[in-house]
């Protein structure tokens, strides 16, 4: 028996292949394009590839003798899935699955900021979440690089060369767009302004933390590996921020797990 995750995010798809173990078998993740159905469907593709299975079941498109489960924004317009999971849930177990001492979780999706707090068993126990707008989310840093003329690599990169850094007052990325502008206007350097976009960012998720119990961090989404914004996080936290290059995952993991357990 396989168990398959999908996470169907506003920017990137993830499928995770796991056997009855909840050994991961294989994964995939591929930028948002045409629709969630076929972001699915090349996700699948390169995760089963990775596994080494040749063979699907015509009816479905999926593995044999497999249960899928799928989360994320795109989760409802996928067809022939088992079961349909709030990404809460899926993260809260993916997170607890990559590190078990985990009790706060931060993901920075692309069009969401997510905080989750959790038992030892990837439980919730309370969430906050941003998802009103783009602040403090991925989808930002995209506006602001294509306004500065860095990619998000780029962007943390810049911040580092930050003499006299400068606040970013604006929080919703349509006002902040133009504050950005206009700071380029005035001849601020480009480095100063880098650095203020991502403390921006850092802000408000700092805030969001302070509305759950929260200890023991752990960072998910596509800035997991951005060693940058987790060391600006641990400093305004005053705490370790734990990650792993499979924390992009999360959600897929969390979502096969729970296939597991059906």
């Amino acid at each position: 028996m396989l168990f398959i995750g999908c996470d169907l995010g506003s920017t990137t798809g993830k499928v995770v292949i796991m056997d009855e173990s909840e050994k991961i078998l294989g994964s995939s993740i591929v930028r948002s394009s045409r629709g969630p159905k076929k972001t699915m469907e090349h996700a699948l593709a390169e995760a089963m590839q990775k596994a080494g299975i040749n063979e699907v079941d015509p009816a479905t498109g999926f593995p044999k003798d497999a249960y899928v489960v799928a989360t994320g924004y795109g989760r409802g317009s996928v067809e022939n899935i088992n079961e349909e999971i709030s990404e809460i849930s899926c993260h809260a177990r993916g997170a607890t699955y990559l590190r078990p001492t985990t009790r706060t979780i931060i993901d920075i999706g692309g069009q969401d900021c997510k905080v989750i707090s959790v038992d030892e068993t990837g439980r919730v126990l309370e969430f906050q979440m941003n998802d009103k707008c783009s602040a403090g989310t991925g989808r930002f840093f995209e506006v602001m690089g294509r306004v500065l003329d860095l990619s998000l690599e780029d962007l943390a990169a810049e911040a580092l060369k930050s003499d006299k850094p400068c606040a970013i007052s604006k929080q919703c990325s349509v006002f902040a767009e133009s504050e950005v502008i206009s700071l380029i206007g005035k001849g601020t350097p480009r480095a100063d302004i880098a650095f203020g976009v991502i403390e921006s960012v850092i802000n408000k998720v700092v805030a969001l933390i302070a509305q759950v119990p929260a200890n023991k961090y752990f960072l998910t989404g596509g800035l997991c590996e951005d060693d940058y914004v987790r060391e600006r996080l641990e400093l305004a936290l005053n705490a370790p921020v734990e990650s792993t290059p499979l924390a992009r995952y999360a959600g897929a993991i969390g979502a096969a797990i729970l296939a597991a357990e059906e």
